[in-house]
């Protein structure tokens, strides 16, 4: 009976602490609605459940720099971190606003400018963010990258070349975020591998085509985090 009693007065041990930052793909935009873009549908909030008590920080139209005051959230009780980001930096929505809304020619221009940024500025960028939340946390870090937006199924909203120079940028983008990510000892999940076939304009999308609200087009949609992000996130993480 002693026993017991001292069991139920011993509080329960705490859940590790997991910090997630990033941007609307880290958020959950394409999901759902809500402040900030952070939904329950999102893959930080779904690893997260019955196992670590979250700090969701990840936000829609964060760059590098709004991440970095994210990570103010890190403390010396955080046992993991997860981000994406870089897709901003790069100039994400004005990349899609000219593909939209644009012919081929501008679109092409619109990639080539984010493909020289992503080349020339955005290692800079990151090697600063990473070096900073090194400095910050001795947890584990986990860089999960972008999917490639589209297949070359149809009916899309975009031209076949259009979609072919989007899906081109995130190459880009994915090369750079696995150099830097290794460059700092974190772990990199590219997740093209497990998004392929599974795009926006494919039988199964995974990634929405153009849609209300405009907000969440070429977004992951919500089978995209489930089936997606949070298996590769799980092969990774504890």
């Amino acid at each position: 009976m002693a026993a017991v009693l001292l069991a139920a007065l011993v509080p329960a041990p705490a859940a590790p602490e997991y910090v997630a930052l990033g941007d609307s793909y880290a958020a959950g935009v394409g999901t759902d609605r809500a402040s900030c873009g952070r939904t329950a549908k999102a893959y930080p909030a779904l690893f997260a459940e019955g196992r670590y008590d979250l700090e969701f920080k990840a936000c829609a139209g964060a760059t590098t720099q709004d991440v970095a005051r994210q990570a103010e959230a890190l403390s010396p009780s955080t046992a993991l971190v997860t981000v994406t980001v870089g897709g901003n930096d790069a100039g994400f929505a004005e990349v899609m606003t000219a593909c939209v809304l644009s012919d081929d020619r501008a679109c092409e221009g619109q990639v080539a400018k984010a493909e020289r940024f992503i080349r020339d500025e955005l290692p800079g960028r990151l090697e600063g963010l990473f070096g900073s939340m090194r400095s910050q946390t001795d947890a584990q870090v986990v860089v999960l990258g972008y999917p490639r937006l589209f297949e070359q199924s149809d009916p899309c909203s975009l031209s076949g070349p259009k979609r072919a120079a989007v899906n081109r940028a995130s190459d880009a983008l994915a090369d750079v975020l696995g150099a830097q990510a290794t460059a700092f000892s974190f772990t990199f999940v590219d997740v093209r591998g497990r998004f392929a076939g599974h795009g926006a304009c494919g039988g199964s999308p995974w990634v929405n085509d153009l849609t209300l609200p405009v907000t969440s087009s070429y977004h992951v949609n919500t089978a995209g985090h489930r089936d997606g992000y949070l298996p590769a996130l799980r092969e990774v993480a504890p």
